[in-house]
């Protein structure tokens, strides 16, 4: 199955963006014709409610290497150069190493689902008032500006499999996992195509599921999913 179309049935989008530090319970603005920028840290810096919210695994929602995207060569390696970059290895310039080829292949393993249920979020925010006095969080919630972050899909590994138009050496090999300093591992799964997996030390925000939240003059109205095909991160 594809892995777009397996979180979008859930309700996620895959993470697109260079940032990569989205969590349940974050705030984040949503401005018409502006990118979706981190508002709260954490619901309660800016809500106070009589609701304890509680993050939960969801372990129905897995993703590992059977689930993939298949993009053409130069979009894949644009976009993993994006997910490289927000793993902290930015200076790696995959492109310049590997320059033709004919697809990329990206898929996660090892993952793990963290999800704030919506009834509870809903409860929490019925219940809520404004930590303190704030006219602009009152107007960004008025104009139904903020998103909840409901869940997110966090993976230890990255795998990745390129296929070129020449043939894999073992010194290109040696080269590329030299220059990765430890933090990818390459190998030749084929002929003519390249593997790479990351080191697995920690775990990483792949995607996301946010809703909307709705006021009214003030009054919470309820929240709605704004993800699953709009890519907001």
């Amino acid at each position: 199955m594809k892995l777009t179309k397996y979180l979008r049935d859930a309700g996620y989008d895959l993470i697109e963006g260079p940032v990569r530090n989205q969590k349940p319970l974050q705030l984040w603005l949503k401005q018409p014709s502006n990118e979706a920028e981190l508002y709260y840290t954490d619901i309660n810096h800016a809500f106070e409610s009589s609701v304890q919210l509680t993050i939960t695994e969801d372990h129905a929602l897995s993703v590992d290497t059977t689930k993939n995207d298949e993009y053409g060569f130069n979009i894949g390696v644009s976009l993993l150069e994006e997910i490289l970059k927000s793993i902290g290895l930015g200076a790696f310039e995959l492109s310049a190493k590997i320059k033709s080829g004919k697809k990329v292949t990206i898929s996660y393993d090892n993952s793990v689902t963290k999800i704030i249920a919506l009834g509870e979020i809903t409860n929490y925010l019925s219940n809520a008032d404004f930590k303190h006095p704030n006219p602009v969080l009152l107007k960004n919630a008025n104009r139904n500006n903020i998103l909840v972050i409901t869940g997110a899909v966090f993976a230890q590994n990255l795998v990745v499999e390129i296929d070129t138009d020449f043939n894999l050496d073992l010194n290109l090999i040696a080269t590329l996992n030299q220059a990765a300093d430890g933090k990818l591992d390459f190998s030749i799964s084929s002929q003519q195509k390249l593997k790479m997996v990351s080191s697995g030390s920690s775990f990483f925000p792949i995607a996301v599921k946010a809703n909307r939240i709705d006021f009214d003059k003030g009054v919470f109205k309820g929240i709605n999913l704004v993800t699953d095909n709009r890519n907001f991160f």
